[in-house]
């Protein structure tokens, strides 16, 4: 079978952004956005959620990293939804659960194309290097809305925000991954024969 694999770009006055998702093979994994912890936490969710994922995203950085974050959500949930809708029926639910030392994420998923996100998470440092914690609301808002998913997100514990941010992202990574799983022998996972 054919890998599940889309790249698209998206440029504005704010951003400019090139990615391809690939979700049947787990590489590359290259990320480049210029903001160091947010690559980290992009490559965190790609590697342990076994998928593909190249990202190029440059932005106004000089303004605050808001924007390039924001637009990153947004491509990254055109490319689930454009696989999504072009591809065999997928698992559609996906959850994970993910400790990192102290710190302990949860993340659910419906692939349902309905667009909700909650988000639940009390970050004790606001900063982690140059990058604002307050932007992983953004991100995930962002992504849930355009792939079209129900995305319930929450650190259940935590005491250091890196620890904190990045098992979110890794649990991120192991939820999709669940979900967008194709569903065999199956055409459709809704009891009402269709998906939205």
């Amino acid at each position: 079978m054919k890998p599940r694999k889309h790249s698209l770009e998206r440029e504005t006055k704010e951003t400019n952004i090139a990615l391809t998702l690939c979700l049947d093979e787990a590489e590359p994994v290259e990320i480049d956005t210029g903001v160091p912890f947010f690559d980290h936490l992009l490559t965190a969710m790609s590697f342990h959620g076994g998928f593909g994922l190249s990202l190029r995203a440059k932005g106004d950085l000089s303004v605050d990293a808001h924007h390039l974050v924001e637009d990153s959500g947004l491509v990254l949930g055109d490319a689930f939804l454009a696989l999504t809708s072009a591809g065999p029926a997928v698992t559609r639910f996906g959850h994970a659960v993910i400790p990192m030392d102290e710190a302990l994420s949860e993340v659910s998923v419906d692939v349902c194309g309905r667009s909700a996100c909650v988000f639940r998470a009390d970050f004790p440092q606001p900063l982690v290097g140059s990058f604002d914690t307050a932007l992983i609301r953004e991100f995930l808002l962002a992504l849930a809305q355009r792939a079209k998913i129900s995305l319930h997100a929450s650190v259940r514990e935590g005491e250091n925000s890196h620890h904190m941010a990045e098992s979110l992202f890794k649990a991120l990574g192991k939820a999709l991954a669940a979900a967008y799983t194709p569903a065999s022998g199956r055409d459709s996972v809704s009891t009402k024969g269709t998906i939205a």
